[in-house]
């Protein structure tokens, strides 16, 4: 047979079996969606965490007072007031801010209540991390009393069309300290830009006060609950997380940069190999159907293929002519 007439009879072949072939452009159509659709989701994750990553920072470093040990759970002995000075005189740190928090901080506008994640920081907090910017005002100086930073979703609540908070207003926080709610009055020094949650946490909605306040709300004596801290280069990272570690001996866990990103690696990895395994399954169950529907053609038009035979087509030509059908129902699926 000549490939015309080949690619003619395959075409009357699929016209007369619309159903059929139907359902078969709709299973690769769903394999396809699936696979693209995982794919972005993939890709979409890994830019968003990639984008987290940076506001983290290259220079910065996180030190938790407890680390995880197998079988015996969080070790550490907490930290102090102290523990900040040893950590500013190790060398090549440049910035270091103590943080108290995240407490839960209430709100309410016309009635409506809101809650919040307020943190105590000091002013060098924003040269550690310099990713949280200002839409509006500044940040925290030293002689700062009764002034807050709040993030993008307390003054521009999801559920409202614009904003509850400005520049320059007072806004009324209770926080739950033993056993009582306590509320305190704050004047609004600054509004920061919307950038999402990074790693969990949302800090759009979250609300920035001044250290040495947060402990007296708090009532946290000299109890440090994270320090961040900035190293002058990033060759220079390791070393200052050595040196930490060395210094409070057991009981302290450093985050890095590099440590996050491993972390967030493996994890995305783990993601990837599960999306990949449902899009491969979506694959095959739709191949699973063209085999199965083509293989089904072929046993009902068992007569066509003896009367083709029988006025001299070859072996060669049935193979091609249902190769053609299936190469025609791949490209209309897409």
């Amino acid at each position: 047979m000549k490939p015309g007439d080949i690619l003619l009879t395959a075409t009357r072949s699929l016209r007369e079996q619309r159903f059929r072939l139907a359902l078969n452009v709709l299973g690769i159509l769903i394999g396809c969606a699936a696979v693209t659709g995982l794919i972005s989701i993939t890709q979409g994750l890994t830019v968003e965490v990639g984008d987290q990553l940076q506001l983290f920072g290259p220079n910065n470093l996180m030190v938790v007072p407890f680390e995880i040990r197998a079988g015996r759970g969080l070790v550490g002995q907490g930290m102090t007031w102290r523990d900040v000075q040893i950590i500013e005189k190790v060398a090549h740190v440049r910035y270091v801010s103590p943080i108290l928090g995240s407490k839960t901080a209430t709100h309410t506008y016309k009635g409506e209540k809101y809650s919040a994640s307020a943190f105590g920081v000091d002013p060098i907090y924003f040269q550690i991390f310099k990713a949280y910017e200002m839409a509006e005002g500044r940040g925290l100086l030293q002689s700062d009393r009764g002034a807050a930073i709040i993030g993008y979703l307390v003054s521009h609540p999801r559920n409202q069309d614009k904003a509850i908070y400005g520049l320059g207003d007072r806004i009324k926080l209770t926080f739950r300290v033993g056993g009582e709610d306590r509320e305190y009055t704050f004047r609004i020094v600054g509004i920061m830009k919307e950038i999402g949650g990074t790693f969990g946490s949302e800090d759009d909605n979250s609300i920035m006060i001044p250290f040495r306040e947060a402990q007296q709300i708090f009532e946290s004596g000299s109890k440090v609950d994270f320090v961040a801290l900035t190293v002058d280069s990033s060759d220079n990272v390791k070393r200052v997380a050595e040196t930490i570690k060395d210094r409070f001996s057991d009981g302290v866990m450093i985050m890095d940069y590099e440590m996050i990103q491993q972390q967030v690696d493996q994890i995305l990895g783990t993601i990837e190999a599960v999306l990949g395994g449902i899009a491969a399954i979506s694959l095959l169950v739709a191949g699973v159907g063209i085999v199965n529907t083509m293989t089904i053609s072929v046993m009902e038009r068992t007569r066509e293929i003896g009367i083709l035979k029988a006025i001299g087509g070859k072996g060669s030509d049935v193979l091609a002519l249902f190769l053609t059908e299936a190469t025609i129902t791949g490209v209309i699926g897409g």
